[in-house]
């Protein structure tokens, strides 16, 4: 089954419309054709304002591990740090998925 790589923001109001611009149209475009993804899907918090949320999906931990364990995600990070410093927390989780119903 497939893996997620979950990346969890938080972002001030002030920053939002600027942060939503660059992840659509640089961030999740890069990274999904960088990482090789099967899916790459982002969105925002209705439970937890400021909170976006990206899920970037790989076939396996093999293929997940060929991105974080190399140098492609610590460039992402870098680039990331560079255009959001410390404005924008964010953490990181590895979820392997063991059922899927539907779509």
């Amino acid at each position: 089954m497939s893996v997620l790589f979950i990346v969890r923001a938080e972002v001030t109001e002030a920053d939002r419309e600027a942060f939503d611009c660059w992840y659509e149209t640089e961030h999740l475009p890069e990274a999904m054709a960088a990482f090789k993804t099967l899916s790459a899907r982002r969105g925002w918090s209705e439970v937890d304002d400021g909170v976006h949320i990206a899920f970037y999906e790989f076939a396996d931990m093999d293929a997940l591990k060929a991105v974080t364990e190399t140098e492609i995600l610590k460039g992402f990070i870098a680039e990331f740090d560079r255009v959001w410093g410390d404005r924008v927390k964010r953490s990181r989780d590895i979820v392997p998925v063991k059922q899927v119903l539907g779509q």
